[in-house]
């Protein structure tokens, strides 16, 4: 069971029908217990940074994702869920994000041709060959909807980048931890067999 966790952002609708798709059984929840239980756990989200983790803390849910990954069940950030797993976000300056790995979510900079937010296809590169991406050429494109990127401290947790008027982390692996600032549920063949690599993850992997 793939446990969606439930903090009041969008997007939960649209991984639910992605994993349908490749028949895995889901469950939407912000109950701690039914998170915990799960086999893997997915963060997913668009939003605002502040709002999020203000749902998050009121829900009592940074624990149980403290919880779940310590156990290392195979945990997977989309969108605002990455942004979130890190210490900050220009977004909404003072609130802390979960803290989970390091670095920043910095607004993307203003440059000519180049809309705000940054909404569509982009070819990602890969650094190195990781868990979640070891099965892709260079340059698959999929799709992005965001304004902030990440800028993370630890270059060696960054599994993939793209350009867009700056190089961006555009997904991280750590451990268990796997995260995307793409959406792989609205990425085609490309974010299906993403996820499809996920799901087919052992647990402590």
């Amino acid at each position: 069971m793939i446990a969606i966790i439930d903090y009041g952002a969008g997007n939960i609708k649209s991984v639910e029908k992605a994993l349908e798709l490749l028949g895995e059984k889901t469950v939407v929840s912000s109950d701690p217990e039914v998170i915990k239980s799960a086999d893997k756990v997915i963060l997913p989200g668009v939003g605002s940074f502040g709002s999020a983790m203000e749902n998050i803390r009121t829900l009592g849910l940074e624990k149980t994702i403290r919880e779940v990954i310590d156990a290392g069940t195979p945990f997977l950030g989309i969108c605002l869920g990455l942004q979130l797993l890190f210490e900050s976000s220009e977004e909404t300056p003072g609130v802390k994000g979960l803290s989970i790995l390091p670095g920043k979510i910095i607004k993307i900079p203003h440059k000519d041709g180049l809309k705000i937010p940054h909404m569509g296809w982009n070819s990602l590169k890969f650094p190195k060959k990781t868990k979640l991406f070891g099965h892709l050429p260079q340059d698959p494109y999929v799709y992005f909807v965001h304004s902030y990127y990440l800028k993370a401290d630890d270059e060696d947790i960054v599994a993939a980048t793209t350009e867009y008027g700056v190089t961006i982390h555009a997904a991280v692996e750590k451990d268990n931890v796997f995260a995307c600032q793409f959406h792989p549920e609205k990425s085609s063949e490309v974010g299906l067999s993403i996820l499809k690599r996920f799901v087919d993850m052992k647990e402590g992997v």
